[in-house]
């Protein structure tokens, strides 16, 4: 009777491990994606590379010609949006993209993406001497595999129509005007802003510094680059800003964000250094609209990387 419990404990034991590790691989692999499912979502036709687990989509952008160094060139030289698709760990799927986009597309990709939950992480050029000007927008996500497709398909069809209702891509952001000499007012934007602003020629300049530790294990903060500023120009009624946010990786998405909630216009996103701790990612971006009203706007994109930074999402300096 003894040796009959015990085997059937050896046997049980056998099972509930072998059961944990399945459950373990199963969850380390992710649960397989509908592929079919991508495909009817996004609109898309896609390819599997078995030996990766990943399935990706293309949609080669044929919809406007495109010169680069006065050579027209085929999508296939590298002028094709595509996402990618596997089975998650922490979440059923994740997905990374890239997207082809012209100037006036980009911000309300940009909003789309984060609407439907997805990470803006890199917008850049490929090219010298493009007509018209491209940008490439590299995007992630993590979820179901559909909630992603849903979010591919929704960018698709932001560009789609803004080239529906504009089918040569827009050479400005804004038709007006500015004023013919800068007289902006330092005092409301100081109220805003805080700190002490550079003034030159009716223009105004806010810089905010943070530090990092390079790899040498030397200091670097503001007057080495690591800096978030504001360049304000125009007049109080109509202005413009330029500048560049200095942002931690946790930080990027609440910033990008609430800038573009803001109405500002983001241009660029990249790194400015290698080896420094924490990682420091910048975003330059261009708004139009009264002095105050962008202020605001740039107010609350350091709200939202207080807040990250206090959340304890990544080291604050």
């Amino acid at each position: 009777m003894l040796s009959l419990m015990n085997s059937f404990v050896r046997v049980t034991r056998h099972i509930c491990v072998t059961l944990f590790v399945s459950a373990c691989v199963f969850i380390a692999r992710g649960a397989e994606i509908d592929t079919a499912r991508i495909e009817a979502i996004t609109g898309l036709k896609g390819a599997m590379n078995k030996d990766e687990g990943v399935f990706k989509v293309s949609a080669p952008r044929k919809d406007v010609s495109i010169q680069v160094d006065g050579w027209k060139m085929p999508p296939f030289m590298g002028l094709t949006s595509w996402a990618a698709f596997k089975s998650g760990g922490s979440a059923p799927a994740m997905v990374m993209g890239d997207f082809v986009l012209f100037e006036d597309e980009v911000n309300s990709v940009i909003s789309t993406a984060q609407e439907k939950g997805l990470s803006v992480t890199a917008l850049h050029n490929h090219f010298f001497f493009d007509q018209p000007k491209v940008f490439f927008m590299h995007i992630e996500g993590e979820g179901t595999a559909e909630d992603l497709a849903v979010g591919v398909k929704a960018m698709l069809d932001t560009e789609g129509k803004i080239r529906a209702a504009h089918p040569e891509p827009q050479k400005q952001f804004s038709a007006q005007a500015m004023p013919d000499k800068n007289a902006i007012s330092v005092e409301p934007l100081q109220a805003i802003l805080g700190g002490k602003p550079q003034q030159n020629s009716g223009m105004v300049k806010f810089v905010i510094g943070r530090e990092v530790t390079m790899e040498c294990g030397c200091p670097a903060a503001g007057e080495m680059g690591v800096n978030t500023w504001a360049a304000f120009a125009g007049a109080d009624d109509n202005a413009l800003v330029d500048g560049d946010f200095a942002v931690a990786e946790k930080e990027l998405q609440p910033a990008l964000k609430a800038l573009r909630a803001g109405g500002i216009n983001i241009v660029a996103i990249h790194h400015h250094m290698t080896g420094e701790t924490p990682r420091i990612l910048f975003f330059h971006y261009w708004g139009r609209g009264s002095a105050a009203d962008l202020a605001k706007s740039l107010k609350a994109g350091l709200d939202a990387v207080a807040l990250a930074a206090k959340a304890g999402e990544v080291p604050a300096k």
